[in-house]
């Protein structure tokens, strides 16, 4: 498995890790066997929300992760309607007893909402203090809202921005991940096969994807991962219903994409115009 920096501190972070949008509709044990390989194959940061089943997935997280606390780069968001100072700190310990630990590595604000900044940034440092963060950063954030930021702190401590990014949503390319990679901020790309899955085999897209794959003996869906983390800065965290689905995203982790693979990618899936707003789910 290779690491990534994660931000500008010295904590190394898979590349790869594990999603758990709509985890809870796999079914809870087999939700909680198919997280558990995930660990002993090296994917490590475990991503979560307390909107995912409405903290289903964060207790399921939590039945997966017993015992193993010390391995993991665990995160979870707040809903941007509890983000005020006060909800964000009672979100977080909320989401702290769900998931059965005393702390999180990271804690972002799922995206933004009625609340300032400045009262969700306040708490994030309240509960860093306090140890029960160890980091804190966003999602769904454009370069207006990291501007913002900068705004509240010249130097701000945020880790990580988490964003919609696929072979056929790359317009974080343009703006947003070069504004990331400038302030020293981490980018964890979720949905990473995108919404309507993997491209049609029939297709020229998939041609390019299944050579690659098959002179590394890999799945294409490796290659995708390998592709979306080859920048320093670069995480992906896809979900897995099934074990065999984490086995196939775990050889993600030791694959290096050479200059002519990851040029014969860009020219099957163009990153196409700069969109005029932030692509989201």
């Amino acid at each position: 498995m290779r690491y990534h920096r994660w931000n500008s501190s010295d904590r190394q972070v898979p590349i790869i890790g594990q999603g758990t949008w709509m985890i809870e509709q796999a079914g809870h044990q087999r939700a909680v066997a198919t997280l558990r390989r995930g660990l002993d194959l090296g994917l490590t940061h475990i991503d979560t929300a307390e909107m995912y089943g409405s903290g289903k997935a964060e207790v399921i997280v939590g039945e997966a992760i017993a015992g193993r606390r010390h391995e993991l780069f665990l995160v979870s968001k707040v809903l941007p309607e509890n983000a005020s100072r006060r909800g964000t700190i009672a979100a977080c310990e909320r989401s702290l007893e769900r998931l059965k630990t005393d702390r999180l590595d990271c804690y972002l604000l799922h995206w933004r909402g009625p609340h300032p900044l400045e009262e969700t940034v306040g708490a994030f440092e309240d509960l860093q203090r306090e140890g029960k963060i160890l980091s804190w950063g966003v999602s769904n954030f454009d370069v207006s809202d990291l501007d913002e930021l900068m705004q509240i702190d010249a130097h701000p401590r945020c880790a990580c921005n988490q964003v919609l990014y696929h072979l056929r949503e790359r317009g974080i390319e343009h703006a947003v991940m070069p504004k990331c990679e400038s302030l020293g901020i981490s980018v964890v790309a979720y949905s990473p096969f995108g919404h309507s899955g993997m491209p049609s085999s029939r297709t020229k897209q998939s041609k390019v994807l299944e050579h690659i794959a098959n002179a590394h003996a890999v799945t294409p869906a490796a290659v995708i991962l390998a592709f979306l983390t080859r920048r320093a800065c670069a995480f992906a965290i896809p979900k897995a219903a099934s074990i065999e689905h984490m086995e196939v995203n775990a050889r993600a982790g030791d694959l290096e994409l050479s200059e002519d693979e990851v040029t014969r990618i860009d020219a099957a899936f163009p990153r196409g115009p700069r969109p005029a707003s932030l692509p989201v789910i």
